[in-house]
């Protein structure tokens, strides 16, 4: 790829991208607020709210999956309108507001049942956390903060459906200017909830889980007024569940499941050697906690990437430009690598910044968690380009439409190849948490080339079809 054609994909893609990628930021931000509170509280409650969180995130995740083909059949069936001939495009234009219509309630319908089921789920796994190995002060605690999340999931599920929505529709700019504003509000009920300040009474880490609930119903009530606002969304936003077209919905499930999977797949991974992080004691799980959060943090940027570059796969295939939609995954990657290389200098050289807001780095009281935590950033330098990488090429094959590869290569890649990369240096080469986050690393880059290999084939398959089909 030229430089010139880099730099102007480049700017095509940021045009979504960068929205996006701050509006995950700024999510992100929510639970990093959330982990630094907990630190302040001790070990022991970050340990606690840790294990709570990544449960959480496993099944919120997952529930997210399900929903998140809606932004790209909302960018196809736009895009299908705008491709119409002249004389058809009224015809089109209308056929696509009720395409879109219907996809909105189906999408809103199946975030609801999700939502449900999902709090249902978390709390019975809470349940049975001292069958996972966990110490048992460790699991009192996170039992409490996930009673106070389990009713979050459904106001966040609904968040996710009308931000898909507005990305398929290419108008997420309220979403960052929402985003920010809960991150105050957030950190604020935090506070107030944990310390009881105002004659509230004094929480503790249950406070975190409530205010995060209440956080997610802002965020859902502030997004949807301001796309009740838009001159273009208003029309096309309609939440009536009763009348969900239940083929849309199934269609939807169809999509989601695999996408479900996929996600759940990585998240599993990850909640899984939090689990075998654990096992070496709470000082091992803090760290774990502390540098998987800073993992996540970056992952955002790949998360931004991989919406927009699977958004506009869809867009660009709608539109019968299949060499435009090759171009897209050199495009991503190297935009997501230039972010990784200034990220991992700031590991190598600031360790002690990076770490400070998790721990005291200046005193003896988290002397062991800070040890490890520092060892563990030298890996997530490494990690990290890995795990944006296969992000990205789950989202690239989102906009194929193809999302049951994705989730059979990360069975591979997470579950065959980076699992048991991870118990045999984290156990039997006695490694511990160390040997845990280089099978993490195993497992990720295994991923990330099967999916990027996948995408490249398969479109190129549809592009060769394409010259060989003769033209009327």
């Amino acid at each position: 790829m030229q430089l010139t054609t880099l730099l102007r994909d480049s700017r095509a893609l940021a045009t979504l991208a960068v929205p996006l990628i701050l509006t995950q930021l700024a999510q992100v931000a929510l639970t990093t607020t959330d982990t630094v509170m907990m630190g302040m509280l001790g070990t022991a409650d970050l340990a606690a709210g840790g294990l709570a969180i990544v449960l959480f995130n496993q099944l919120r995740t997952m529930g997210v999956g399900l929903v998140t083909s809606v932004g790209n059949q909302i960018a196809a069936a736009s895009a299908r309108a705008e491709s119409a001939q002249d004389t058809d495009q009224a015809t089109a234009r209308s056929e696509s507001d009720d395409e879109v219509r219907e996809i909105v309630r189906a999408s809103f319908a199946v975030a609801t049942l999700a939502g449900i089921a999902g709090a249902v789920l978390m709390l019975l796994i809470g349940q049975a956390l001292t069958l996972l190995g966990q110490e048992a002060d460790v699991v009192d605690r996170a039992q409490t903060m996930l009673l106070a999340l389990a009713p979050g999931l459904v106001p966040c599920l609904w968040f996710q459906a009308i931000r898909q929505f507005t990305v398929g529709m290419r108008r997420p700019q309220a979403l960052l200017q929402i985003t920010i504003a809960s991150v105050a509000v957030n950190a604020g009920i935090n506070w107030v909830l944990i310390h009881g300040t105002w004659g509230l009474p004094k929480l503790g880490l249950p406070g975190v889980g409530v205010a995060t609930t209440l956080v997610y119903l802002l965020s859902f009530l502030a997004l949807y007024l301001s796309a009740k606002k838009d001159a273009v969304l208003a029309p096309l936003l309609s939440l009536n569940i009763a009348k969900a077209d239940r083929a849309t919905a199934r269609r939807l499930v169809r999509l989601g499941i695999p996408i479900a999977a996929t996600y759940g797949s990585e998240a599993g991974f990850f909640s899984v050697t939090a689990l075998m992080a654990g096992s070496f004691g709470s000082a091992a799980l803090a760290a774990h906690t502390a540098v998987n959060q800073l993992v996540y943090i970056v992952f955002q940027v790949a998360v931004g990437l991989s919406h927009a570059a699977s958004i506009n796969v869809s867009r660009e295939l709608a539109l019968g430009r299949t060499e435009a939609a090759l171009r897209i995954k050199n495009t991503a990657l190297a935009c997501a690598g230039a972010v990784m290389v200034v990220v991992g200098v700031v590991y190598i050289t600031l360790p002690d910044l990076v770490l400070s807001p998790f721990f005291d780095t200046t005193g003896g009281r988290d002397a062991d968690a800070v040890s490890i935590a520092t060892h563990l950033l030298l890996v997530i330098m490494v990690l990290q380009f890995f795990d944006c990488a296969q992000n990205i090429g789950v989202g690239l094959l989102r906009g194929l439409d193809d999302t049951k590869s994705g989730f059979r290569i990360t069975l591979v890649g997470y579950w065959a190849i980076g699992l048991p990369a991870a118990w045999l240096l984290g156990y039997a080469a006695g490694l511990h948490t160390l040997g845990i986050w280089l099978g993490l690393l195993t497992g990720l880059a295994a991923t990330a080339i099967l999916l990027l290999r996948r995408y490249s084939a398969s479109l190129r398959a549809k592009f060769t079809a394409q010259q060989v089909v003769p033209t009327a």
